[in-house]
């Protein structure tokens, strides 16, 4: 009678014990959201309530017959990475195949076992193995390994992670399908952003910091519009580049782009080359010629180094600006023209101005729409950019396949404050891919004026014939635009690296006449 009682109060118990498992599993699967952290506490449930050795989540691949473990409970992480299974293949690729769950009383036993993690080096150990399917599609295997036990115990333990299958089966695909939309939103965002990137970044010019980014918006604000734009900045920045931008991007991109640089021309030939010339007009004049407004009718007029005009031709400019009509030298009928001037300069005409070297009605012409394009030092996170757009143009031309610029290269150039800007960085990685007999650009083929006295490990030795106050001095300002070169023109550490006080170091860089901020 007492062994008659016992049974049912056993199997009271297996029940009771079961929904206390099933109802951890429930409460993981309403408060996890994603399958990696759901099937890890499932795992550990399954691992504390049943005493399982280890367990393992694979999933199928998206569009691939491979399975792989998305979570596992034993198993370290290099494990983790060879249990790869095609469906077929092994137990595990059995229960995909077949969609059947499968039970090995012993894996020592069983021939078909493939042991692709190498986690059970000669154990006897039972090996659980159950689909899970989710509307008739195939979205992985959960399996686990426990003690070997007697058959009846074994199947009760498989009928029960059938159950949990179930449960987790829902579970899985409701979280794949949320983590696809959230992809496809991601993505939706990512085109979008490329989308706006592409219609503010003009394609011919290379930057994606924050002062170049505010410079794609001007472009793309005034393109449209017949204002005339003035681009400020330094020598080598690329005026040209945007002053095209500007063109290309305008309602005028069918009509010519004339750029004429005004610094590179003589003082008694700007004006012909401006407004052409009718025959005779001077010696030499053997026809008529058309100048570049003229050329430029219907489009745009590039004048570079505006700033670099005689008071002469800044009277003759300043009418063309106000009425569009001019005359050739040596004619008297006016011409007009439709052109949009596009003009740029790197000095500074507010100066200009107060020294009576540039008209200031002039000015107020140019300077209604300006573009200021900040140096390269100041926009050092576009270096590498820079870099990597340069060394494929060069490969392309010197028939290189370099394939990348090496960390320290890099490093001594972005500790480099580049008064060049892009175009010394340009004609950097010309002479690099010229210099270079292999697939990677070392540091010491970048230029002299690159190398540090760090990278280098030389020192500083001041040339004979001198005085003693001016090698000093030579040697003092060498030291210290080094260290303002490493430091990045940060003052303050520049005077701890070389053991001196801010005040004395500020002083010393203010009597040599050394700027701080042209090594930022």
């Amino acid at each position: 009678m007492n062994r008659t009682a016992a049974k049912p109060r056993q199997s009271s118990r297996n029940s009771v014990y079961e929904l206390e498992i099933l109802h951890r599993i429930s409460h993981a699967v309403v408060h996890q959201h994603d399958v990696h952290s759901l099937m890890q506490e499932v795992l550990e449930i399954l691992d504390h309530e049943m005493g399982m050795r280890r367990g393992t989540l694979t999933l199928r691949r998206p569009a691939t017959d491979v399975l792989v473990i998305e979570a596992s409970k034993g198993l370290t992480r290099q494990e983790m990475q060879r249990g790869q299974y095609e469906i077929g293949e092994g137990i595990t690729g059995k229960v995909a195949e077949t969609r059947k769950a499968a039970l090995v009383p012993d894996i020592s036993k069983e021939p078909g076992f493939l042991h692709r993690t190498g986690s059970r080096k000669n154990a006897r150990l039972a090996f659980l193995c159950v689909p899970i399917i989710h509307k008739r599609e195939l979205l992985g295997t959960i399996s686990i390994d426990r003690p070997v036990a007697s058959r009846q115990r074994l199947e009760g333990d498989l009928a029960f992670l059938k159950i949990i299958a179930t449960i987790l089966a829902e579970a899985v695909a409701n979280i794949q399908l949320q983590m696809e939309e959230r992809e496809s939103l991601l993505e939706e965002n990512r085109m979008l952003r490329r989308e706006l990137n592409a219609q503010y970044r003009p394609g011919n010019i290379i930057g994606n910091c924050a002062s170049m980014r505010h410079v794609y918006s001007q472009i793309a604000q005034v393109a449209n519009s017949p204002a005339t734009v003035l681009i400020r900045g330094d020598s080598g920045t690329g005026k040209e580049l945007v002053a095209r931008a500007v063109h290309y991007g305008s309602d005028r991109r069918h009509g010519e782009f004339v750029c004429v640089n005004l610094a590179a021309l003589p003082e008694n030939l700007i004006e012909s080359e401006l407004f052409g010339h009718e025959k005779g007009a001077f010696t030499g004049a053997m026809q008529q010629r058309q100048g570049r407004f003229e050329l430029a009718h219907g489009g745009s007029l590039f004048l570079d180094e505006i700033g670099d005009i005689s008071p002469g031709v800044q009277v003759r400019l300043l009418r063309v600006l106000q009425e569009r009509v001019f005359e050739r030298v040596g004619g008297n009928k006016p011409i007009s023209v439709n052109v949009r001037i596009i003009a740029a300069t790197r000095r500074n005409l507010e100066e200009a101005m107060e020294q009576n070297r540039f008209r200031e009605d002039l000015y107020y012409r140019l300077n209604i729409f300006p573009i200021h394009l900040p140096p390269l030092r100041e926009r050092r996170t576009d270096i590498t950019l820079l870099a990597d757009h340069f060394l494929e143009k060069y490969n392309n031309a010197y028939d290189k396949t370099i394939k990348r610029i090496s960390t320290p290269a890099i490093n001594m150039m972005m500790s480099y404050h580049w008064p060049g800007n892009a175009r010394e960085l340009e004609n950097c990685i010309e002479r690099a891919v010229l210099s270079t007999t292999n697939d990677v650009i070392q540091a010491h083929v970048l230029p002299a004026s690159l190398q540090t006295a760090k990278a280098t490990r030389t020192e500083i030795i001041p040339t004979d014939g001198a005085s003693l106050q001016t090698l000093v001095d030579s040697y003092e300002r060498e030291v210290i635009v080094d260290t303002l070169k490493t430091q990045r023109g940060n003052c303050a550490a520049a005077a701890r690296l070389l053991k001196s006080t801010p005040r004395i170091f500020n002083y010393r860089v203010k009597k040599l006449g050394i700027e701080p901020r042209n090594y930022k």
